[in-house]
């Protein structure tokens, strides 16, 4: 279940990003509408403006601020990697007691 959500998540973080940039909405000044299919955009898009990744243009226009997007991204990126590297190191740690015959 949290595997077909966090693809929901995924998803919907894709599909405003898409809608800012094949827009070319990443000024103030190209500023566009933005209306959420569903649920899960609304809320991935109310977290992008809390962020500060989406701004506000002026009343129910918005532009998708790059810089902010991709400092985010890299933020997840690294965050990804970092609790992929603990998952490789503690799979290392038991492979090693495993075969030494040391019980955990």
């Amino acid at each position: 279940m949290a595997t077909a959500a966090a693809a929901l998540v995924a998803r919907a973080r894709r599909e405003i990003q898409h809608h800012f940039f094949s827009n070319d909405a990443v000024r103030p000044d190209r500023a566009v509408s933005f209306d959420p299919s569903n649920g899960f955009e609304q809320r991935q898009f109310d977290r992008m403006a809390r962020r500060g990744i989406i701004r506000e243009a002026g009343p129910g226009s918005y532009w998708l601020d790059v810089v902010a997007y991709d400092l985010d991204l890299r933020a997840r990126h690294r965050r990804v990697k970092t609790a992929l590297l603990i998952v490789i190191a503690v799979l290392v740690v038991v492979l090693l007691f495993t075969s030494s015959g040391l019980r955990l």
